[in-house]
């Protein structure tokens, strides 16, 4: 079975990296560099792809955003909440797709249904990786943002749906959310759906995360960077 590099060692090493499958929750604080760590785990390595549902920034930041890291755009996938409310008009092209707004989960059921068809048609990219079933890194930024416009119990049952077919397709997929805006309850319901949370927190501007659930992986504390789309654990 395929395994998805994290450029973590203390994952990496022990197990691979993510194994297909996997749903991953990150945990973090506001102002956090939460999403520079869940875009540094999305970006799509050789023969993989990333699609990217973004209901915080417009589509072309995302875009600029993965070049930055070093991914390959043709390989990189945006779903886009915001833009569509400011520019009714804008179109869909094959790898960015719009919705009217995070309220519309049955529309971005949809356009993530039909970007995973495109991929595995092979019709995405330029220069298709070859690989079967084709190695996709899905990023949610964030479930924060889609819970203030929607009940727990209804995103609940999106989210249950849309990790079941990450499960299917053999992908993975990273979950943003914010650890200090939601009650216990919410939490708890979230990371049920999840194999593994990631937990971010920050002390003294240094950033630190923690790895539950993987096997293998010990759930101490570490010292991080992200740097380049890499992330860095430090000393």
């Amino acid at each position: 079975m395929y395994c998805y590099k994290t450029g973590i060692a203390q994952i990496d090493e022990v197990s691979g990296g993510f194994e297909a499958g996997t749903n991953i929750l990150i945990l973090a604080p506001p102002m956090s560099y939460a999403d520079q760590l869940a875009y540094a785990l999305t970006k799509p390595l050789e023969g993989e792809y990333s699609i990217v549902l973004s209901t915080n920034e417009r589509a072309a930041e995302v875009v600029d955003a993965f070049k930055m890291a070093g991914a390959d755009k043709r390989f990189t996938g945006v779903i886009d909440a915001i833009t569509k409310s400011s520019t009714p008009g804008i179109a869909d092209t094959q790898r960015l797709m719009f919705v009217s707004s995070p309220t519309d989960l049955t529309g971005i059921g949809i356009k993530f249904s039909n970007m995973v068809e495109t991929i595995f048609e092979g019709t995405f990219a330029e220069g298709e990786a070859g690989l079967f079933p084709p190695p996709i890194r899905f990023c949610v930024n964030s479930i924060s943002t889609l819970l203030m416009y929607r009940r727990l119990e209804v995103l609940y049952q999106f989210l249950h749906v849309l990790t079941a077919k990450l499960k299917k397709i053999e992908g993975v997929g990273i979950y943003l959310l914010n650890s200090e805006s939601f009650d216990e309850k919410t939490l708890s319901l979230i990371k049920q759906l999840m194999n593994c949370v990631i937990e971010v927190k920050i002390e003294q501007n240094v950033s630190y995360l923690r790895i539950q659930g993987i096997r293998g992986v010990s759930g101490e504390w570490l010292k991080f960077a992200v740097v380049k789309g890499k992330v860095t654990i430090l000393p």
